[in-house]
Parts: structure tokens; C-alpha cells; sequence
């Protein structure tokens, strides 16, 4: 009895001990990974690179107008629209003249009576002229009184005070008539340059006074990236000094602009001063486009990777690294803004690491990659 219960337990022990050996067997054998082949990959060093000191500002037109009457009046037509393009001495508004007018009908009057008064004393003149001249005659030959003679040359003096009050009347209305005359020009609101309306602050019925903006003009042909550089910056913008400028709207296509003008006050609640950043011309450029200016303040080191590298899962970014045995480990990075196609990582990978160039819509982590 004993006998077989010894011979059952060593049995029970081989059988364990059997299948504990199996399992162990299956679970050394591990599956090899899966290969990928033709994979761009990129060995990471740290390189120097521009330190740039970045501000932004906004996109404005280079020359900018705003066109106002110099009359007062209700506005009678508009003959342009927001975004039109005008020309020198076209006209842009009209301003309501009957009142002018009326000025200048009354002074026009004026000078039509003033003339008919001179007339009038001239004739008057020619009669006491001869009549003082028969008198004269006469005179010196004792025909006439002394008193005589006097009424004569009076009424003659007279003649001529009366031309000279009607010669003085016509200039008066002459000098009238200039400035009721003037404000008729004024009612026509003209441009004095080619550029394009890219604003109208009234419609037609409002009424228009001296100093108040009727349209805004602007020149699209040259337009300028004005930013505010910090006070403890400015030691970096010089004058006639190219820079790179970046409008977003141009899809981040990076532009050379050139300093013209730094406006020596600076602004006394943020201390920072007005650069204005000349930039080429291009059609797709408009006032009120937000843009950035990067000025070089030196080099620094630093690490830069194509953004092809650069997968995004859900809010993080990450890049595919390489070990020692060419396995691809997805590794969340920080990354700075981008420049044309590089970018720079602020944290995530060292110097020395391998990654995967341009990994797409591939799913590379686990699997061995063999390099083209």
C-alpha cells in the first residue's frame, strides 16, 4: 500500500514538473518584431542656431489718408464703395450747393450794380467836367460870379467823389464775390492721388462739416509691418536693417522686410517703442493683418528636426526614436515654433538620438525599422 502511494506521488511530480518545463519552454519564445523597410531616419545633433528675439505687430499701409470737406453741407452722392480703386482728381462725394450758390448769385449781383453805378458816375463825371470847363471860360472873362463859378466846381468835385464811392463799391463786391465763389469747390470732395477706399465713415443724406472724416484712402501698393519692440530690446533693431517677417495669412511664408523708421518716444504705458518694417510688395498684403518680425540677437545651440518627423496624438506631439536594436519607441516631445520646414525641440530628445524622418499615417511603434 505504501509502495503505491510512493510510486502515485512520484508520478504526480513528473507530470507537474512536465508540464512546468512546457510552460516555461512557451514562454521563452517570444515573437521577433515586425520589420519595416525603405524608413528615412535622421541622426539628431545639436547645432547652432540664430537666437531671435520675436515681436509682433500689424500689417498697415505704407501711406494712409483721410479725405474730409472743407465746406459744410448734407451730402448728396457717393460715388464709390469700400475696396475701389481711384484716381488722381476723381471724384469721390458731393456735397449740397444751393446755399453756395446763392452766396455767389448775391455777390454776382452785387458786382452787376456796383457796375452800373460806376456808369452812372462816370456819365455824371463827363457832364460836370465840361460844365466846369464852360465856367472856367467864362469865368476868366468876368461873365460869371465868383459864386457861380463855386457851385459849378463843387458839383464837379462832388461827380468825382461819387466815381470813386462807385469804383470802391465794385471792388468791395469783386472781393465778395472770391470768396462766396470758393466755397463751390468744396462741395466736391476730390482725391489727390491714385490709391483704393478702404473705408466710408458717412452716407449720403449725413451732413459734412470741416475736419470730418468722410472716406479713408490708402496706398496697396507698399505696405508696412509696424510692431513695438521693448524698451530693454531695442539695443537689437537698427535702421536700414533687413529682418525676417512672417504673416500668417501668407500661410507662414517667411518675407524680408527692412527697418525705415524707429519713433525715437516711446510709449509710456508699456514702455516699448514703434518699429515700422518695410515689406515687398505683394498683392495678398492688407492693412490689419497680423504678422511677426524676428530679430537676431545671436546663436545659441540648439536641437532642429524636419516637421515631417513630428506625429500628433491628440494634443501631444511626439517622434519616433530608435534604440540600439533599431526599435521604434514613440516619444512625446516639446516643440518650439516652427521655421520653414524644421523645427525645434525644446525637450523629449538629446543629442545622438535616431528618428524617424517622415513616418506619415504609419503606426512604427514595437517594430524594427530598416533604413533606405
Amino acid at each position: 500500500m505504501n509502495n503505491r502511494i510512493l510510486l502515485f506521488a512520484i508520478f504526480l511530480i513528473l507530470v507537474v514538473g512536465g508540464f512546468s518545463g512546457c510552460s516555461g519552454e512557451r514562454q521563452s519564445q517570444t515573437p521577433a518584431p515586425e520589420t519595416v523597410h525603405n524608413i528615412a531616419v535622421l541622426a539628431i545633433h545639436q547645432t547652432n542656431q540664430p537666437d531671435l528675439l520675436e515681436v509682433t505687430g500689424t500689417v498697415r499701409a505704407a501711406q494712409t489718408s483721410q479725405l474730409a470737406s472743407q465746406g459744410m453741407g448734407n451730402i448728396v452722392d457717393i460715388r464709390v464703395h469700400e475696396g475701389d480703386h481711384v484716381k488722381r482728381g476723381e471724384v469721390l462725394a458731393l456735397i449740397d450747393d444751393a446755399q453756395m450758390r446763392a452766396a455767389v448769385d448775391r455777390a454776382n449781383a452785387a458786382d452787376a450794380a456796383a457796375q452800373h453805378d460806376i456808369a452812372g458816375a462816370e456819365s455824371g463825371l463827363t457832364l460836370a467836367e465840361s460844365t466846369l470847363k464852360r465856367y472856367q471860360s467864362l469865368y476868366d472873362k468876368k461873365s460869371v460870379s465868383p459864386q457861380e463859378f463855386d457851385e459849378v466846381k463843387a458839383r464837379y468835385q462832388a461827380a468825382v467823389a461819387r466815381r470813386d464811392i462807385a469804383h470802391a463799391g465794385q471792388a468791395q463786391a469783386k472781393a465778395a464775390l472770391d470768396p462766396a465763389s470758393t466755397p463751390i469747390e468744396y462741395t466736391r470732395i476730390l482725391v489727390s492721388i491714385d490709391r483704393a477706399t478702404t473705408e466710408k465713415k458717412m452716407d449720403v443724406g449725413a451732413f459734412a462739416s470741416p475736419g470730418l472724416p468722410l472716406f479713408t484712402i490708402e496706398d496697396l501698393r507698399r505696405h508696412r509691418l509696424e510692431v513695438a519692440v521693448n524698451e530693454d530690446d531695442l539695443r537689437y533693431v537698427r535702421s536700414g536693417k533687413d529682418v525676417s517677417v512672417v504673416v500668417d495669412a501668407l500661410e507662414d511664408t517667411q518675407i524680408k522686410g527692412k527697418v525705415v523708421e524707429i519713433v525715437p518716444a516711446a510709449d509710456a504705458s508699456s514702455r516699448s517703442f514703434l518699429v515700422k518694417i518695410e515689406l515687398p510688395a505683394d498683392s495678398r498684403l492688407r492693412s490689419g493683418l497680423f504678422g511677426r518680425a524676428q530679430f537676431i540677437r545671436g546663436e545659441r545651440l540648439s536641437v532642429v528636426i524636419p516637421q515631417t518627423a513630428v506625429v500628433a496624438r491628440g494634443q501631444l506631439q511626439g517622434v519616433y526614436v530608435l534604440d540600439r536594436d533599431q526599435i521604434a519607441n514613440l516619444r512625446y516631445v516639446t516643440v518650439g515654433k516652427p521655421s520653414g520646414t524644421q523645427v525645434e525641440v525644446l525637450a523629449g530628445i538629446q543629442d545622438g538620438d535616431r528618428l524617424v524622418t517622415k513616418p506619415g499615417d504609419l503606426e512604427l511603434g514595437g517594430k524594427r525599422i530598416e533604413a533606405n
